[in-house]
C-alpha cells in the first residue's frame, strides 16, 4: 500500500435507483474502495450480518454514542436511525483505502461540513416509472411501503445539484463503468499522483 491517503466518496441515491449493487461491483473488482460500515437501529434484512452490513445496535446504544461524540454524521430515515463512526472512517482512509459513505443528502451536508475534501455522487434512476418497478420487483414490501419509498425518493431526488458528479443507472454496465471512471480521474489529480510518485517525478523532471 502506498503511502497517500485514500479519499472519501459520499455516494447517494433514492431507494431503488441501484447504488447498493453499483457500489457493490465496484469494491469487487477495485481492491482499492472499500465500504464504511455505519451504525443502524433498523432491524437486520435477511442475508445481512451485523459488521458487515451495518453495526445494528439498540436505540439507547446509540443515542449513546450520539452523546459521546462518536459520529460524523448521523440522521432518521424511515424511524430508524444511521449514523457513521468518524474514527473507524479515518483509520481507513489513512491505510490508503478510498473509502464510500453511503448516505442521504441530509447526511452528505453534515460530512461536507466537517470534511469539505470528500467528493460526492449522486445515483438517478432514469424515470419514475423505472423506479417504481424496481422498488416492486423487491418483493419485500407491501403497496403503502413502496408508495412512501416513491414519495421519499422525489424529496431525496431533488437535492441531486448538490453533488459533484451524477450518474443515470439506465443500463447497469454503463452506470458502472462510470462510476469507475470517477475514482480512476480522482486518484489522477496532480497533487495525489505527486504524492504517490514523488520520487519518480523528481528523477523524471530533475
Amino acid at each position: 500500500m502506498n503511502h497517500s491517503s485514500g479519499t472519501l466518496y459520499i455516494v447517494s441515491a433514492p431507494s431503488g435507483a441501484g447504488k447498493t449493487s453499483l457500489v457493490t461491483a465496484l469494491i469487487k473488482d477495485d481492491p482499492r474502495v472499500r465500504v464504511s460500515v455505519s451504525h443502524t437501529t433498523r432491524a437486520k434484512r435477511p442475508g445481512e450480518e451485523h459488521g458487515v452490513n451495518y453495526h445494528f445496535v439498540a436505540h439507547e446504544e446509540f443515542h449513546g454514542l450520539i452523546a459521546q461524540g462518536d459520529f460524523l454524521e448521523h440522521a432518521e430515515v424511515f424511524g430508524n436511525f444511521y449514523g457513521t463512526s468518524r474514527s473507524a472512517l479515518q483509520e481507513t482512509l489513512d491505510q490508503g483505502f478510498d473509502l464510500i459513505l453511503e448516505i442521504d443528502w441530509q447526511g452528505a451536508q453534515q460530512v461536507r461540513e466537517l470534511m469539505p475534501e470528500a467528493r460526492s455522487i449522486f445515483i438517478l434512476p432514469p424515470s419514475l416509472e423505472a423506479l417504481r418497478h424496481r422498488l416492486d420487483g423487491r418483493g419485500q414490501d407491501s403497496e403503502e411501503i413502496i408508495a412512501g419509498r416513491m414519495k421519499e425518493a422525489v424529496s431525496e431526488m431533488v437535492h441531486y445539484n448538490e453533488y459533484e458528479y451524477v450518474i443515470i443507472n439506465d443500463e447497469f454496465a454503463v452506470a458502472l463503468e462510470e462510476l469507475k471512471s470517477v475514482f480512476a480521474s480522482n486518484r489522477l489529480l496532480l497533487g495525489r499522483q505527486q504524492q504517490r510518485h514523488g520520487e519518480l517525478l523528481k528523477q523524471l523532471v530533475g
